[in-house]
């Protein structure tokens, strides 16, 4: 959500769907200072899938999904939500990362790079340039799948948000986050056909939820995440709310206090 409540000029709540195998902690401090960085991390490849700094810049990644499946040579696109969260704005980070980024290093993903100020769609796909797209206020639903054209996932998603805005009566910060709190813990698929996937595989329709259920696939909703940015001019850090389970199951607790240390030390 962009510039869509005064006190919360951007916040982004996502779930995290992977592999039930696959070892990760939800949150942590990921960079200790300038900028203290707070985030998911990944104990496979050691990236992170979203990431928050002090000053508010937030990025964000999904998985491209490929016919031949992840390259293992090349390097962890957890590593680029870090490389934007390094810099002090949005902005100057979409310019900077995407300027030195060498697209064939890493396999395709896609991302969403934002402040308070500004959000950019970011595409990195192979050997093509980063896409950098700025982007209008409003809701903004990635999957995995380009912002264009909007996906039967992401539409889904983007209704089930408005409907939940409207039965919140959400006109500022905190009922905005309660209202994409239920959205995170919704069962119901986009389509209601097992769906194929970029390799030929049949899925069950439950993974086009916005909290999956796939555990004899071995995949689904690990955590989820929920960070808001107060506006300028007002005194705090981003909020960071975070489950270390699927969200219909385990409450969002507040891992705010993660900044304090940067403060004391």
């Amino acid at each position: 959500m962009f510039q869509m409540v005064p006190d919360a000029p951007l916040i982004v709540a996502a779930n995290r769907d992977e592999r039930l195998d696959r070892p990760a902690v939800p949150m942590t401090v990921l960079h200790e200072r300038d900028p203290r960085i707070l985030g998911g991390r990944d104990e496979l490849a050691g990236g992170t899938w979203l990431a928050v700094n002090e000053h508010g810049v937030i990025a964000g990644l999904t998985n491209q999904p490929s016919a031949d499946g992840r390259d293992p040579t090349k390097r962890s696109r957890g590593e680029l939500p870090l490389a934007f969260a390094m810099h002090t704005t949005a902005a100057e980070a979409a310019t900077a990362v995407s300027a030195q980024l060498d697209p064939t290093a890493y396999n395709p993903c896609w991302m969403l790079v934002g402040d308070r100020e500004s959000l950019f769609f970011i595409g990195i796909s192979g050997g093509s340039p980063p896409d950098v797209e700025k982007l209008s206020p409003g809701l903004h639903v990635l999957e995995n799948a380009p912002l264009h054209p909007v996906s039967a996932k992401a539409a889904f998603v983007r209704g089930l948000v408005t409907d939940a805005l409207t039965q919140n009566d959400a006109t500022d910060g905190a009922t905005s986050v309660a209202a994409l709190t239920t959205v995170l813990g919704d069962h119901r698929p986009a389509v209601p056909e097992p769906p194929r996937d970029a390799m030929g595989r049949v899925w069950p329709a439950s993974v086009t939820a916005a909290c999956v259920h796939a555990d004899g696939y071995g995949y689904g909703t690990r955590s989820a995440m929920i960070v808001s940015l107060p506006a300028a001019g007002l005194v705090g850090v981003p909020t960071v709310l975070v489950t270390d389970g699927r969200p219909c199951e385990t409450p969002m607790h507040d891992a705010t206090g993660l900044w304090k240390a940067a403060a004391s030390s």
